[in-house]
């Protein structure tokens, strides 16, 4: 049986932290910036956790 294949994806946007959950960037920060905030485009700066609900989601993708 052949390997099992990763969602290329996915792993270039999820990173598995030491304690087994998985890192992620926020979203809303691509582009039409001018109408945000400095402190909004801060704080979306910062990386956050993939929420409980999807990190069985995104475990089955990187496996």
């Amino acid at each position: 049986m052949p390997k099992m294949k990763s969602n290329r994806g996915a792993s270039k946007t999820f990173r598995k932290t030491a304690s087994g959950k998985f890192k992620r960037a926020k979203a809303f920060r691509s582009h039409i910036l001018t109408s945000k905030t400095t402190k909004r485009k801060r704080n979306l700066r910062k990386s956050t956790l993939v929420s409980e609900a999807d990190q069985k989601r995104v475990k089955q993708m990187l496996q």
